[in-house]
């Protein structure tokens, strides 16, 4: 009864944020891209694939995939709103080079497959490979510890710990 009066705080719960890509870490604050490396879209990190592959770096769902199949955003089961960016001035591709693997919707865990794309194709129309996760919702976010890493495997590197506000 005092729940529905004055309402509950729940705990605080911890993501564990693995890498969506195989590749070399990138700090976000070294990203070509003001954007992200201002942080005006969140604090994170970012990857430089060496495959043509991003993976789900979360246990969650697919709140979006962009039209031009260069992004996709998921909401982890924790509630954090995750942002996977692949390569720097992708959106012009208009989808070229990319295929998704998931829709909206759709439940994913880490390491599942959402988009391949062709690393020679966007390393060469894009201007930068670099992928940048954000969690784009920072009142969401309590404390965030990054595990710094040089070489990253998709879906099993440990990236970063987000503890969301209950």
């Amino acid at each position: 009864m005092f729940k529905k009066l004055f309402g509950s705080k729940s705990e605080p719960k911890e993501v564990m944020i693995k890498a969506p890509a195989t590749g070399r870490f990138v700090d976000l604050k070294d990203v070509p891209d003001p954007t992200f490396s201002e942080k005006m879209m969140g604090e994170g990190f970012a990857v430089e694939p060496s495959e043509g592959r991003i993976v789900s770096p979360v246990k969650g769902k697919i709140v979006q995939v962009f039209p031009t199949k260069h992004a996709v955003g998921i909401k982890s089961d924790e509630g954090l709103d995750v942002l996977i960016h692949i390569g720097l001035e992708t959106v012009a591709l208009n989808g070229e080079g990319f295929t998704t693997h998931v829709s909206e919707g759709d439940k994913v865990n880490p390491g599942d497959l959402l988009v391949e794309f062709t690393l020679a194709d966007i390393k060469e129309k894009a201007k930068s490979l670099i992928t940048p996760v954000v969690f784009t919702e920072g009142d969401q976010i309590q404390d965030i510890k990054s595990h710094e890493q040089t070489d990253v495997t998709a879906g099993e590197t440990d990236m970063a710990t987000v503890t969301v506000k209950g």
